[in-house]
């Protein structure tokens, strides 16, 4: 991390999980122990949890956000949400291409970069979600997916757009898998997408950027992990279920 020049921020990726009931549990469980916090702090949640999660965080340094928005303002899209509908209700960030989203869903390039301009122009602060498959990785192409995602999904986006926006490395391979990359790896791909950036934008730009990782980090792993110069925080997974866990992540990350 290098708070010097940009914010490092840990994101809470609640996935599928969580009735309203046990999201107020859990919401009531975090907030003493964030409230000491130096670093950003978010959790992304269900959309049937939002209006709890914006209502039970107010007044504290917990930010909320959504798990997905669709592009268009408004219309026959059954089953999706508007930008509008979440920052009505308070929502300030949204996860934007993550790789549960491309692989199950169909989310392509395309689709990102369309939902992160949505966002943008809403007010919201988009979680871009890039990397790589295990056999591309093994293929040795990690490089040239990570600037492909980038380019694509940013297109379009302005320098100072971009400075608003959260970008999360995700090796595929490292989710929900037991897997996770080593910190050197980590960094090689943060600072790989740093360098885009800079050759996109500016190095000023790239730098005030935040870049977290995405893949299984944990109170085990998140030391060495945040340690890493060009990795700003984490989108977390499996331990942001668990307040004393996620605690962990929001203590490493504020030192």
């Amino acid at each position: 991390m290098n708070k010097e020049l940009r914010q490092a921020i840990i994101a809470g990726n609640w996935k599928m999980n969580k009735t309203r009931p046990e999201a107020k549990a859990l919401i009531e469980e975090l907030k003493p122990i964030a409230a000491n916090a130096t670093c950003g702090v978010i959790i992304c949640v269900p959309f049937t949890n939002l209006e709890t999660a914006v209502e039970l965080t107010k007044g504290t340094n917990i930010k909320v956000g959504a798990e997905n928005v669709h592009f268009k303002e408004s219309g026959a899209y059954t089953g999706e949400i508007s930008a509008a509908m979440l920052t009505e209700i308070g929502v300030e960030y949204v996860i934007i291409g993550h790789s549960e989203r491309r692989q199950y869903f169909g989310e392509t390039d395309e689709t990102v970069n369309l939902r992160t301009k949505a966002a943008l122009a809403a007010g919201l602060k988009p979680i871009v979600c890039v990397g790589e498959v295990l056999e591309e990785r093994e293929a040795g192409i990690t490089e040239e997916v990570i600037s492909r995602q980038v380019k694509l999904d940013l297109a379009g986006v302005s320098a100072e757009d971009i400075k608003k926006t959260v970008i999360a490395y995700e090796p595929v391979w490292a989710i929900g898998t037991g897997k996770t990359a080593t910190a050197e790896q980590a960094q090689e791909v943060c600072a790989f997408i740093r360098a885009t950036l800079a050759k996109l934008y500016d190095q000023a730009t790239a730098d005030a950027v935040t870049i977290q990782y995405g893949g299984s980090m944990n109170p085990k792993n998140a030391a060495e992990l945040l340690a890493q110069t060009d990795v700003d925080g984490g989108l977390i997974g499996g331990a942001s279920l668990k307040a004393a866990d996620f605690g962990v992540l929001l203590e490493e990350a504020s030192k």
